[in-house]
Parts: C-alpha cells; structure tokens; sequence
C-alpha cells in the first residue's frame, strides 16, 4: 500500500513535467510572439499541474505517517514490546461477622499449607497467626520486619512487613514478663475491648502510621518473589472506604485496589486470588489513622490477625 502512494504521488508530480515537454515540444516555430504567448502558457500550464502534484504529495505525507506509525504499533504489539494487559483476580472471597467459612473456603483455593519451612513449593499457601512470635519480639517492643522471612523453620514464611511509621508490631502475649496489656491495651486501655481476635491471641498492626507494605520473597532467601494471591483477617472496621488492600506487581503496576467488608467490633475478612503468582507487593491501609486515639467517627483505628498468601515463587531478573 505504502508503494502504490508514493508511485501515486511520483506519477501526480510526473505528469506535470510531462505536460511542460509537450507544450514546449508543440510551440510554433514561425513568430516570435506566437513562440513567446506559447511558452508563456507552457509555463502556466507546467505550473498549475506542479502545483496540483505538490498539493497532491503534501496530502500523502499524513498517510504515509500513519501508515507508518501503525506498521510499528503493529510490530510492537507482535514483537511483545507493548504494556502487556494487567492481570485481573479470578476468585475474591470476602465477608464479615462469622468468617470461618470465608477464611476456609479462601485455604482451599490456594492449596495446601506449607507451614514455615525454608523450603520454595510449586502451590500451595504459606499462613501467619502472629501467635507464635516470642515474647522478645511482641509489645511494648516492636516486630523486625524480616522475622517471618527467616532461615530456618518455623519462620521461613516469605514475608517482609514495612510501613512509613515507627514501625510494626504485634500485640503482648497473654503471659509476658513485662505486664504488657493485651491486644494492643498499652497503646490505649479501650482497644482490648473493641479488637476481636480470630486466633488468639496476639493482633498485628503499624505504629506510627495506618499503612504497612508486604512484600514477597522465597521463604528463608534474599530472592525476590511473587504470589497468587493474598488474605487477611480484619478488625473493628468502621466504614469500608477507610480499608483496604492494593496488590502490585513485580513491575510496580497496581493490579487493584479492594475494599475490606465493614463491622465496628468485630472480625471482617478479605482475599483476592488471581490465576498466576503475579502479586510481588501488597500495600495494607488500616481505618484513616494510626493506633493511640479513641475509635470514633473521627478516628477508624483497625488492626489485623491472620495473613494467608499463595506459595511465593521466584521472580525472573
């Protein structure tokens, strides 16, 4: 097609020559005037049917851009050069109240569990309770954000917890030499009564901020990873819009952002499974505000109680 127009524009800019040869060819030979009137319109005739020519190959030129740019756009999508489509979640389980069936039903779609070994599966899901985090490590003290990405077994769980704040932390054991309150009460002595617990007894939350960034790795190694998915168990969420998780992948491209089901006082659950390990990071958004103030309708404080992500599997360089 590209041939067929510049051989059209040639043959517009051809005739024009043309028609001045023929005229030229043609002009009487006898008198000097009739010589000058005939080369006179020769000249006229040339330069209109140029003219006609050039406008011609100008109308071309954006058709043959066009033509061009589609020819590459074409080659890029072929090539595999393009932004490739952002994956989208097949499966998102979601309720609040009594979400063991929720919780459950999500275990399932993921697979089998494979605990804390330092040890990469090909499916499955890895699973933290917050319950077994030593007494060293829970509050008043804060959390390592790498501690459920250790070497060994039982906490080589392919997880690192940051957040813009002071940093994470998990609620005190029940029995602790230090006479810590439970469920974050050292922060606030009205948050044990509103932060239900769904294995107890221990909570996660930020300190400093109502934002913590999760990101994947092989269990046990320095290896960056990524999962099909990712749940938690929430509570005390006053109004949806002040949760939520957003999943990203190893790109840094937001493959969604999902609200977490509301319900002041009590447990809301939120997983979102796509059909490929494709979520390198999760940003988490805890109520509008970090731990310390009274809930109210002021301030929506939430904290959580059990991560369940897919197997992490490596990322290619």
């Amino acid at each position: 097609m590209n041939a067929g127009l510049a051989s059209g524009a040639a043959g517009a800019l051809g005739s024009s020559s043309s028609s001045l040869r023929l005229v030229d060819e043609t002009a009487p030979t006898t008198g000097a005037a009739h010589g000058r009137i005939s080369l006179r319109s020769a000249a006229y005739r040339g330069g209109t049917d140029m003219r006609r020519g050039t406008r011609a190959f100008v109308f071309l030129i954006p058709m043959l851009g066009a033509l061009v740019a589609m020819t590459t756009f074409a080659g890029a999508a072929v090539g595999g050069s393009s932004t490739r489509a952002v994956p989208r979640p097949t499966r998102v389980v979601k309720g609040a109240g009594d979400i063991a069936t929720k919780v459950a039903r999500y275990r399932v779609l993921l697979g089998a569990d494979n605990g804390g070994e330092p040890v990469s599966q090909p499916s499955g899901y890895r699973e933290i309770s917050w319950d077994s985090v030593p007494e060293q490590f829970a509050r008043p003290n804060l959390l390592p954000p790498d501690v459920f990405n250790a070497p060994t077994a039982p906490r080589a769980r392919g997880a690192v917890l940051r957040t813009p704040g002071t940093g994470v932390a998990v609620s005190a054991p029940p029995t602790n030499g230090s006479a810590t309150a439970l469920r974050f009460g050292d922060l606030n002595p009205t948050y044990p009564d509103r932060f239900r617990t769904f294995s107890a007894e221990q909570l996660f939350s930020p300190i400093g901020s109502n934002v913590v960034n999760l990101t994947f790795f092989v269990p046990g190694t320095t290896q960056r990873a990524a999962v099909r998915g990712f749940g938690a168990v929430y509570t005390d969420i006053d109004r949806a819009e002040n949760t939520a998780f957003e999943y990203f992948d190893a790109r840094g491209r937001s493959l969604g952002k999902f609200a977490v089901p509301p319900l002041a006082r009590g447990l809301s659950f939120l997983g979102v499974v796509f059909r490929n390990a494709v979520v390198a990071k999760v940003r988490i958004k805890y109520g509008n505000h970090a731990l310390g103030p009274n809930d109210s309708k002021r301030y929506d404080v939430a904290v959580m109680d059990n991560f369940i992500y897919g197997e992490p599997q490596a990322i290619s360089p």
